[in-house]
């Protein structure tokens, strides 16, 4: 049986919060510009809130109080499935943000998430790979045939610049800057930033272009997207996901690694040989510099198992 999409309640009722909730959507869209998957992350969480909130017959917004957030916060971590501190913090930023909305807007005088405390997150350091296992990883593609020198060429990108999935799917042939040696990425936000693009990664896109792309490349289909699939389509993020696990279970690599792998490895291998953390901010393309912090902290673990391994005393 096919799986039943969920009905977003808010929008087929007509409460006055679920027009709130209409109209903060309507400023994501076009005030904030925020990227399809971030929209439909927030249409999701606040669409529980709503249905909590609806269940305690709360129809409008100015009737929400702390208490109420505090038991919808208590709610996701005592339901069938609980959720992770990870995404119970998602949760509470998406309706701080609803609530500040409405407070700017002058729907609301006060803000019932003001004094609600942040969510302690556990420290996540995510799986970085060492260069000889990404020098494995690129030995599995087989160049010879069309998608193999376009697996190669993504994975080599992927390295080369530390950008998103997202970002990769999304580059056209307009955006590869070689003469600068640079891509021009559209980050987060539609948020532009220009990414340093190394020569291996340069000669593998080149060699694709000239080789895999223009056999892969369908009229009125493909545009100026860079990588396509064998329909001569853009690749989505699944795709290019899959064919990450496919090559690192190829090459025999044991950790759990997805594209995402790549960017984290970027990030701490420029640390580790000495790069300036504000720089890897903005090739990162990170609005705030603690979310690049956390590769200083890869760098520090693997400090302290030095230290551990070779102090006379450790």
């Amino acid at each position: 049986m096919p799986h039943k999409k969920r009905v977003i309640l808010f929008r087929v009722e007509k409460t006055e919060l679920a027009r709130n909730l209409s109209g903060f959507f309507d400023f994501l869209r076009v005030e904030k510009g925020v990227t399809k998957h971030t929209y439909h992350s927030y249409e999701f969480d606040l669409d529980e809130y709503y249905r909590f909130l609806k269940e305690r017959k709360i129809t409008k917004a100015k009737s929400v109080t702390k208490e109420l957030v505090t038991q919808f916060i208590k709610h996701l971590s005592t339901r069938s499935k609980p959720l992770s501190a990870r995404s119970t913090a998602r949760f509470v930023s998406t309706i701080r943000g609803f609530h500040r909305f409405l407070v700017g807007e002058g729907k609301l005088n006060d803000d019932p998430t003001d004094d609600i405390e942040k969510i302690k997150q556990p420290k996540f350091l995510p799986d970085v790979l060492t260069l000889e296992e990404i020098n494995a990883i690129f030995k599995q593609p087989d160049t010879k045939e069309k998608l193999g020198l376009r697996d190669r060429a993504i994975l080599e990108v992927l390295y080369a610049t530390g950008i998103r999935v997202s970002e990769l799917t999304n580059l056209t042939r307009s955006n590869l800057m070689f003469d600068a040696e640079l891509v021009l990425v559209y980050g987060k936000g539609s948020k532009e930033r220009l990414v340093p693009i190394g020569k291996s990664a340069m000669d593998w896109v080149t060699r694709y272009q000239r080789e895999s792309r223009v056999h892969l490349s369908k009229k009125g289909k493909s545009q100026d997207v860079v990588f396509l699939n064998f329909r001569g389509s853009r690749l989505s993020r699944a795709a290019i996901r899959d064919m990450v696990e496919k090559y690192a279970r190829a090459a025999g690599i044991k950790k759990e690694i997805h594209p995402h792998t790549f960017r984290h490895s970027f990030a701490t291998h420029l640390l580790e040989r000495g790069a300036d953390l504000r720089a890897v901010q903005e090739m990162l393309g990170h609005a705030d510099i603690s979310t690049t912090q956390i590769y200083t902290h890869i760098d520090r673990e693997y400090l302290k198992q030095v230290h551990r391994e070779h102090h006379p005393r450790g």
